[in-house]
């Protein structure tokens, strides 16, 4: 059954068996959870990763292997890539010895809440190793890989590593959205995945108030849950910004940036004592562990130079004099044969190669040279330090070269710029020029693309400035300088010289192009040496360039550089603090001597690494692995105060303006219906009451029948005088007048309320005033002869009668007939024609005329009633007071302000109605006729409507048409073809209550339809 509600994503009833003591450490095996990731939503993207495992799986493999397809190690392999490399495989690829075997069908399990322990329903052979560390790790795992919100939260809130399981699920979801086709299922996956941020981000702020120590261990602890990595490196591969820059989390970056030194040391003591080492025993710096003789002597020495903040300022200096010297050497000190000064930069520059190396080799995860090199060039900084130090050994190639020295210093000053920029990464820790450098980043990507636009204009108007100007210029360079480099020194304010004529000079330029420091003429009068290219074109073209570069283009690039900056400015705090992890890391694992002095430490992990084979390991402040009581100590405080935020989070939840609404009106909602139901009871009591004394008075009328009969028959009494017995039969049945209030509930109203309303709809015409009793045709009205007449003007006048203030008869209408395609023939029989007008079966109006209906006599109208029932999430059928719900198809105008029925009038020798032809498409015409056809007829007769007149009235025919099943394949046709892209009409499924929103008619004939199905109204 829990297997079942799991496949199926039914959370309530999971959240039922995990509320009555079922124990997942019991229902979580290796056998379940193989039956549940070989039924995963095959519509799953990590069921189609999976199957593209398996797939590369059996390409290697020489044969076929005999266990099932699909195993936990392929499923590792999945949550590998998703989680990352630097994470271990969560489930370990087993031995041919001890692979499981499922003997047991698993959705057959019976699961007993009692206490019976589960293992006894699975039979295993001897060698079967049970693998789970943590069942609430797999099940959350399987239900975040499908994207079941639910189901996850559920599952999430039983587990222990909550932190690291909230960050793995948001790495998890962040990955699988990437590649999510489907936006709409993308766009969930991030949602959820910033829910399960925001979930790490509570508990980790109750931890933190509680005890900051104990809440930054948990940053750090190596978690064998999660492949052995800690939640502070999850967080940062799953780019979770929000949780890296929590006040907590930086308060820890903080520290290790401080190494075993106070936070609260100056910068410039720092400094100070950088240069002057002894001062530290003066006690200008202090230090964290302030206990008598904690740091002393050399100790004292070897923690302040082992703090990243101080390694980080030694080789600021050490880069400033670096650069330095390397300035002076290319402007000052340049000879053909290097000097010590060089020598000393190839020596610099060679223990800045040995840092880079000894960062792409350092591998403590055990990741493999590859994945290191992948990770090492992830980074800007990294790259750009290489392209450096690529083109520095390019530059000392040619420089030593003796005939490329002047190309070599050429090399070198162009890699002396790329060293200077490298400076930008040194910012990043300062809290004012850190944002900055992101939003000159995000800044350069614009220009990138700007150029794309600039380039169109100037290649563009270059070319067409050079060819009109210029005739065959043959030579390269200054082709170059007129199509590109003048145009885009015009941009900046530089007039081409030749432009309109007026600066022309034979002296300045080469007539046949053959001086090669000068430009070639442009076309000139050879006789009088004067320009005769068309200057009012140059000219305009130049007015045309710079009104496009220097106002449009320009302009536009200021606003892509505000945009950036408004869009990053609102984050870069957090970007910022996201990225100074990447500092504080490298500094925290790099020797504390700087540049050209960290040889020595170079030399000294050589002969640790290569000779000793001592392995690398990370330092304890940003991975621990703690003892096991600890641990457990650890998470146990962890899962309290995860419960209190859980508490926090549902009191917030509840004391919400919007929940507190709903829970009124949910209340609101039973209260009526729980009034309604007695009140349901108490008539129905009532009718038997009622009942049981009309069948008394029958019984006592037939009693008091026979006594007054046999009493003349004994000839008692006379018959004068004799009280007049009601007839039995009538008795017996209902009251005449309930009888016909009975049939004119099926007809409409007997006396027609709303066609007798004074005022006219949408009109200034006002009805003679007619009571109830003088309503019927066949009652005396003497003063009923000359009623106002009304027919109004439409714009349809081809589908509608003659129209006017004229009071002689449409001599060309056949009455209760076919009337060629329009039918004018009543649902109530034969109508009374009177003056060659037609008359309403109902009786008067105060009104004759068409009014504004199209016909004279019935005015046909069919009105669909499309059904289907409500249903919950889980695809139950939603119930009020036991009777089930109805869902109805409505639409609305945009000037109405009710809804309605989607039918209407016909249009002659038309099936359906205008309306519905609105919101349907028209592909779906004929399956809605058939659909029609199969229906069922609820009502057809005459309807109360306030359009109606002495001569034209409406009647209706309403068929239900109704859905039982949600999957019909009819029922999703309908769906998929409804039209709702015309603004002034809009159409939804709205739910059957006397309370909804609907014309009067329509609610009768709905009523009709709920009572038809017995559903609820």
């Amino acid at each position: 059954m829990m297997t079942a509600a799991l496949i199926s994503n039914k959370p309530e009833f999971v959240k039922l068996f995990l509320e009555n003591g079922l124990r997942l450490k019991e229902f979580v095996t290796w056998d379940t959870l193989l039956y549940l990731y070989k039924n995963l939503d095959p519509s799953c993207l990590f069921h189609c990763k999976l199957q593209k495992v398996l797939a590369e799986e059996l390409e290697r493999a020489a044969y076929v292997p005999p266990v099932p397809a699909v195993q936990m190690h392929h499923v590792a392999q999945v949550l590998r890539e998703l989680l990352g490399d630097f994470t271990q495989p969560l489930y370990p690829r087993p031995r041919s010895s001890d692979r499981p075997r499922l003997l047991l069908p698993v959705p057959h399990i019976r699961i007993n809440v009692q206490g019976v322990s589960l293992r006894s329903l699975y039979k295993r052979s001897s060698g079967h190793v049970t693998f789970t560390m943590d069942p609430v790790r797999d099940l959350l795992i399987w239900a975040i890989v499908q994207n079941r919100r639910e189901l996850a939260e559920i599952i999430w809130a039983q587990s222990q590593d909550c932190i690291a399981a909230a960050l793995a699920c948001s790495k998890i979801l962040k990955e699988l959205s990437k590649e999510e086709e489907d936006t709409d299922s993308s766009e969930e996956m991030l949602a959820l995945a910033d829910q399960f941020e925001h979930r790490a981000i509570g508990v980790f702020t109750e931890c933190y108030r509680k005890d900051e120590e104990r809440a930054q261990k948990l940053l750090i602890r190596v978690s064998e849950a999660w492949g052995k990595t800690t939640c502070l490196q999850l967080a940062l591969e799953a780019k979770d910004m929000k949780f890296v820059s929590h006040g907590g989390i930086q308060a820890f970056l903080t520290k290790v940036w401080w190494g075993q030194l106070s936070v609260d040391n100056g910068l410039w003591r720092v400094i100070l004592c950088m240069l002057a080492f002894p001062l530290l025993s003066t006690g200008l710096i202090s230090f964290r562990d302030r206990r008598p003789q904690a740091v002393r002597g050399l100790a004292r020495v070897r923690a302040f130079f082992n703090a990243p903040v101080v390694i980080f300022h030694l080789n600021i200096l050490s880069y400033f004099s670096f650069l330095c010297l390397f300035a002076y050497v290319l402007m000052v000190d340049f000879q053909p044969s290097p000097s010590w000064c060089e020598h000393l930069i190839y020596l610099w520059l060679f223990s800045l190669v040995c840092e880079e190396l000894r960062q792409l080799l350092y591998d403590p995860d055990e990741c493999g040279l590859a994945k290191m090199a992948v990770l090492y060039f992830s980074d800007f900084w990294n790259k750009l330090d290489i392209a450096a130090i690529l083109l520095f050994i390019a530059g000392l190639t040619c420089r030593l070269i003796p005939g490329l020295l002047y190309p070599g210093r050429i090399v070198l000053s162009l890699d002396f710029i790329m060293f200077c920029l490298r400076l930008m990464h040194i910012f990043t820790v300062s809290k004012t020029l850190g944002p900055k450098i992101i939003i000159v980043k995000r800044m350069m990507k614009d220009v990138f693309f700007f150029l794309f636009l600039l380039a169109v204009w100037v290649v563009s108007f270059g070319v067409a400035k050079q060819a009109i100007l210029i005739h065959n210029e043959s030579r390269v360079d200054w082709i170059f300088r007129g199509v590109v480099y003048q145009s885009y020194l015009t941009i900046f304010g530089q007039m081409p010289t030749y432009i309109d004529g007026v600066n022309f000079s034979l002296d300045q330029c080469s007539p046949n192009g053959t001086d090669p420091y000068k430009p070639k003429c442009p076309e000139s009068d050879s006789t009088h040496h004067q320009p005769i290219f068309p200057q009012w074109l140059t000219v305009i073209l130049l007015c045309l360039y710079l009104l496009f570069t220097n106002i449009l283009l320009l302009n536009l690039l200021i606003a892509m550089f505000n945009y950036t900056f408004q869009q990053v400015q609102e984050h870069t705090d957090q970007i910022w603090k996201f990225q100074r992890h990447d500092l504080i890391e490298e500094y925290h694992g790099r020797p504390p001597a700087p540049p050209p002095f960290i040889l020595l430490s170079h030399l000294h992990l050589f002969i640790k690494r290569v000779i000793l084979k001592i392995p690398a390991k990370r330092h304890k402040q940003l991975k621990n692995k703690l003892e096991k009581n600890e641990e457990a100590a650890l998470l146990s405080w962890e899962i309290y105060l995860k419960e209190n935020y859980l508490q926090n989070i549902q009191y917030q939840q509840k004391q919400r303006p919007e929940q507190k609404i709903q829970d009124i009106s949910s209340r609101v909602d039973t209260m009526v219906d729980l009034l309604e139901m007695d009140r349901l009871k108490g008539s129905g009591s009532m009718e038997q009451r009622l009942a049981s004394l009309e069948e008394q008075v029958a019984q006592t009328t037939r009693a008091l029948h026979w006594v007054v009969k046999t009493l003349r028959n004994g000839g008692l009494g006379s018959e004068e005088g004799a009280p007049t017995l009601a007839p039995q039969k009538v008795l017996e049945g209902q009251d005449p007048e309930l009888d016909r209030g009975q049939k004119a509930e099926d007809l409409g109203d007997a006396y027609h309320i709303n066609a007798r309303h004074l005022l006219y709809p949408n009109s200034t015409v006002v009805r003679f005033p007619v009571p109830n009793e003088k309503v019927p045709w066949e009652t005396e009205f003497l003063i009923y002869d000359d009623p106002p007449f009304y027919s109004a003007d439409r714009k349809d006048k081809d589908l509608m009668d003659p129209t006017g203030d004229t009071l002689d008869p449409p001599l060309s209408i056949t009455f209760n007939a076919m009337d060629g395609f329009i039918d004018r023939q009543s649902h109530h029989g034969i109508y009374m024609v009177r003056k060659g007008f037609p008359l309403n079966p109902m009786g008067r109006t105060g009104l004759r005329g068409r009014g504004s209906l199209s016909r004279f006599g019935p005015n046909h109208t069919l009105q669909p009633v499309v059904t289907r029932w409500r249903r919950n999430q889980d695809g139950a059928i939603c119930r009020r007071s036991i009777k089930k719900v109805l869902e109805v198809l409505v639409v609305k105008h945009a000037l109405s302000e009710h809804w309605a029925l989607p039918g209407g009038s016909q249009e002659p020798g038309e099936v359906l109605p205008r309306k519905l032809k609105q919101v349907l498409q028209k592909e779906f015409w004929p399956s809605f006729k058939s659909l029609l056809e199969q229906g069922t007829q609820v009502y057809k007769g005459y309807v109360d409507d306030p359009r109606n007149t002495d001569n034209a009235w409406i009647e209706t025919l309403a068929v239900s048409i109704h859905f039982p099943d949600q999957s019909s394949v009819e029922l999703k046709r309908l769906n998929s073809h409804l039209n709702t892209s015309d603004p002034g009409m809009s159409v939804r499924w709205q739910v059957v209550d006397k309370r909804i929103p609907l014309y009067t008619n329509h609610k009768a004939i709905l009523q009709k339809v709920a009572a038809l199905f017995g559903a609820h109204y």
